[in-house]
């Protein structure tokens, strides 16, 4: 379990760039490997390569520890699908017992998340977010390549029953969902769930789908907006996503707009992929190799290697000009 705040140690650094953004929130992939054929990241599937093993749980600690040392307080778990890591308990326990880390999160489909949940939650995981990019089995089995929705929807229930705070992901391309607002609106009325409505984002393996597929999330906002959602101020240790409630409604609504002004601008994240490279931005190469530090134990090595790399983070990506860098799919960093 998590220590009590007032016994949290104190950082004795601070990551921030040049533009005086602090990063404390770690998105941590541990596999690149994905059970799901998701139409707009894995239309073919997973293909395993010859790259390294992803990080080690003695290389997950020293990573943890030493960006600790330098602020970090939020720990996203990701993928691929890290549900696929038969560790994962030992994973988010190494995540919620490190001092210092006030939030362990994680991202999965839910695929085998069920038999799963009860021990990842004893574990110390307290935030999920699920990925459903339609409520309709059979439109979600076309996205997917599985039907398993229900699948899905079951772990939602358990994780809600267990007490996890539940986000749900969906992915808004035009000929799947675009149009289901009013579906996706009744389902948050009477659960507690915030649903993330997430704009397809281009990579350089999607790009004649995201052409066809695109939705713009200014759209998406203009009618929440005229259907008398509010939007919220951000609560610390915040991800992306734009908050909006409504007095009628249990649930919440999430807008991840990438392609909106300024959306870079209070950017508050690091990106470590399951091979140990340090990415400060998901449309990014690699900035730095951790593992060598990570193999060593080296602690204080990492944490002043982490501030001088981040001191460097670029102002934003660069979707608006169709420039993806070197990321082929979402499934290598976990979007």
């Amino acid at each position: 379990m998590n220590l009590p705040l007032r016994n949290l140690p104190q950082p004795s650094a601070v990551l921030k760039d040049r533009l005086g953004r602090r990063f404390d929130y770690l998105r941590l992939s541990i596999t690149e490997a994905c059970n799901f054929r998701c139409n707009y990241c894995l239309p073919d599937g997973y293909c395993p390569s010859e790259k390294e093993a992803p990080l080690s749980q003695r290389e997950i600690e020293t990573l943890l520890t030493a960006m600790v040392q330098v602020g970090t307080r939020k720990v996203r778990i990701t993928g691929g699908e890290p549900t696929l890591r038969k560790d994962l308990e030992d994973v988010v326990r190494i995540c919620a017992s490190t001092p210092g880390i006030e939030k362990v999160a994680m991202t999965s489909n839910g695929y085998r998340l069920y038999k799963q949940i009860d021990a990842l939650a004893a574990a110390g995981l307290k935030h999920l977010n699920l990925s459903a990019d339609s409520l309709d089995p059979r439109t979600f089995q076309a996205i997917t390549g599985h039907d398993k929705l229900a699948a899905v929807l079951k772990s939602l229930d358990r994780a809600l029953a267990l007490g996890l705070q539940v986000k749900l992901n969906l992915v808004l391309m035009r000929e799947y969902n675009a149009g289901d607002l009013n579906a996706l609106l009744d389902f948050v009325r009477y659960q507690p769930v915030s649903l993330r409505l997430i704009e397809l984002m281009r990579t350089n393996d999607n790009i004649d789908f995201y052409t066809r597929q695109h939705v713009s999330g200014q759209k998406v906002l203009d009618q929440l907006l005229d259907r008398g959602w509010v939007q919220q101020p951000k609560s610390p240790l915040a991800g992306p996503a734009l908050e909006l409630k409504h007095s009628n409604y249990t649930g919440s609504i999430g807008l991840i707009m990438p392609y909106s002004r300024n959306f870079c601008a209070d950017c508050n994240r690091l990106r470590v992929a399951a091979n140990g490279n340090l990415h400060l931005c998901l449309f990014h190469e690699a900035d730095a190799n951790l593992r060598p530090y990570l193999q060593r134990g080296d602690k204080q090595g990492l944490s002043e290697l982490l501030q001088a790399i981040s001191y460097q983070k670029w102002a934003g990506h660069r979707l608006q000009d169709n420039d993806s860098r070197d990321t082929h799919h979402l499934a290598m960093l976990g979007g």
